[in-house]
Order: structure tokens, then C-alpha cells, then sequence
């Protein structure tokens, strides 16, 4: 039981698996071994974790199926469902996208057609066109082309959507426009846990993909909405990092708020997006976040920017 007990709280098995015989030709590494790093949090609940693999994948183990949260890059999707029959016998019921950004959908072409694909309306609608993302110019992989449509979302929901029940229950929440325009919250409520995607990087400055949706001016509402609605959660999956907390959460709603009113006080003061980005630095009670990349910043003061003076003109 110890050693059990010991497993349940975290362990992380390093596994290598190989991409099974996948249905479309991407690129060159699609074929390429697939390494997963497992992380247990609960009895019923894994991160997948890889290296070159994209964002934080969830596996949710129910009483007769499994839900999945988020795919990885291309050529993934078959090494998660290899992963998940290591994990349980029960088949995979459900997949959520909690954005529609490339390295959390692409694993989806791999999934059987049985698998309903649930989405934001508003993910559904990025990822029939695959736009490229702020600050980016070549356009992200789109393997829905060469599918025909598979793996696209075949439900979605506007504001709040609950699937299952009792522990088996999963909530699906949306507060508005911050990572992207169709940001999902995946609460697990039974196990306290929730799936943020990346509209919860971590402690770290966000990325704002103005192009789908996203918005440096909605983003601190957004977030504090999430956690003053929620509840009863201890533990957030974010898209990239380790866990977080819920307190975390709350700070990071204060420290997007904070750089809002930065860029904010500037452009009053009549400063330049460059002026702004240069002047700003990390505050020192964010000190334990991690030091940011200045193109980052630049590039999220220029979306705030735009939003203010196209919410001026109007």
C-alpha cells in the first residue's frame, strides 16, 4: 500500500515508444521513436509529457473509458494511445482540445473515428483554417488538409458543458479571450484538478495570439474570472509547465493585470511600443517567474497597443 501511495503522488517512467503505423505523411520525424514521460497525479489521472511533443497531454481514466486532453505536435497521437494501453484496457471516449494551436491538436488525426472530438465553437472555427500565430509568418502545420476533415471537433460548446457524472465528470468552462479567442478550462472536479492549456503557461510571460482570438487587454478579466468561478481545485495542468496551484492562478491574473496597466500608462505618456518593451522589466515580486524573452515582451506590448487604439477608434 506504501508503495503505492508513493506511485500515486508522482512518478515519472520513461518510456519509448514507436509511432505506430500512422494514416497521413507529414514530415520526417512523424515516424521517428516517440519518448512520453508519464506523470501520475491521481490513481486515474496521467500528464504525458515528450520532448519535441507540444503541449501537457491529460489522461482522465473513468469507470468505462478515458478522456484525453490535448494531442501534441504531429505525428504523436498514435504514441499517446500506445501510452494510454499501457495505462488501462478501457478505450479512449473522448478528446478535448483546450486550444487550437498546432502542438495540441495535430495528435488528433491519430484517433479512432469512435472518439468524440470536443472543442470552444470558437477552437473549432480556428482550427478549420490553421491561421498562422502572432509574430509568426509561415502558417503552423495544418493536418486536417490531408485528412479530410478528420480529426476536427465534432461537438463544441459556448460557455459551460459538463460530460459524464459523479467521479466520472468533467466541466468545461469559457471566460472569455486571453491565450487565444477559444481558451477551454478541463476541471476534473472529483480529483480538485484542472487542465488550463496555455492560456496558464506557468510563471512566465503569456503568448497572445492576436491572430486567433487572443487578447493582452482581456486576458487579466479572463483569468480572474476562471478562478473566482471555479472551485474547489488544488492542482492546475498548464500547457507547457509543471503543475501550478490555485493561488498561483490568482498571481498570475495580478501579473498580466499589472503589465496591462504598464502599457497602458505608457501609450498615455505617449511612449512607443519599443519605449515601452525596453522600460519594462520584471517586477521584484514576480521574481520567481522566468526571465522573459524581450522579443516576447515587445511582441505582447504591440497586441495590447493595437487593441487600445482599435478600441479607441471605435
Amino acid at each position: 500500500m506504501e508503495r503505492r501511495s508513493q506511485m500515486k503522488r508522482c512518478i515519472a517512467l520513461a518510456l519509448l515508444i514507436t509511432a505506430g503505423a500512422a494514416s497521413l505523411t507529414i514530415s520526417a520525424t512523424q515516424d521517428e521513436p516517440k519518448t512520453i514521460q508519464v506523470e501520475q497525479l491521481q490513481d486515474n489521472l496521467f500528464v504525458l509529457r515528450g520532448e519535441g511533443g507540444g503541449g501537457n497531454t491529460a489522461v482522465f481514466i473513468t469507470t468505462n473509458g478515458v478522456v484525453v486532453v490535448d494531442s501534441k505536435n504531429p505525428g504523436w497521437g498514435q504514441s499517446i494511445l500506445d501510452q494510454i494501453k499501457m495505462l488501462t484496457n478501457n478505450p479512449v471516449t473522448t478528446l478535448i482540445n483546450t486550444h487550437s494551436h498546432h502542438d495540441h491538436v495535430s495528435g488528433n488525426v491519430a484517433f479512432p473515428a469512435t472518439v468524440e472530438i470536443v472543442t470552444h465553437e470558437n477552437t473549432k472555427a480556428n482550427m478549420e483554417v490553421m491561421r498562422p500565430y502572432t509574430g509568426r509568418t509561415e502558417p503552423p502545420v495544418n493536418v486536417f488538409k490531408d485528412t479530410n476533415g478528420q480529426g476536427l471537433p465534432t461537438r463544441t460548446f459556448s460557455d459551460r458543458m459538463s460530460l459524464g457524472s459523479g467521479t466520472d465528470q468533467v466541466d468545461l468552462y469559457y471566460f472569455g479571450r486571453g491565450h487565444t479567442g477559444g481558451d477551454a478550462w478541463v476541471a476534473f472536479p472529483s480529483l480538485r484538478t484542472l487542465h488550463a492549456g496555455d492560456i496558464f503557461l506557468g510563471q512566465r510571460v503569456p503568448f497572445l495570439d492576436a491572430e486567433n482570438g487572443g487578447s493582452g487587454v482581456d486576458i487579466p478579466n479572463t483569468l480572474q474570472k476562471a478562478h473566482d468561478t471555479i472551485r474547489d481545485i488544488d492542482t492546475i495542468i498548464t500547457g507547457h509547465s509543471t503543475q501550478m496551484t490555485w493561488a498561483n492562478l490568482n498571481e498570475w491574473a495580478a501579473f498580466n493585470r499589472d503589465f496591462l496597466d504598464v502599457v497602458r500608462s505608457g501609450r498615455s505618456a505617449g511612449q512607443s511600443v519599443d519605449e515601452i518593451a525596453n522600460s519594462w522589466t520584471l517586477p521584484a515580486k514576480y521574481a520567481d517567474y522566468d526571465q522573459p524573452n524581450p522579443d516576447a515582451v515587445k511582441r505582447n506590448v504591440q497586441v495590447i497597443v493595437d487593441e487600445l487604439e482599435e478600441n479607441r477608434s471605435r
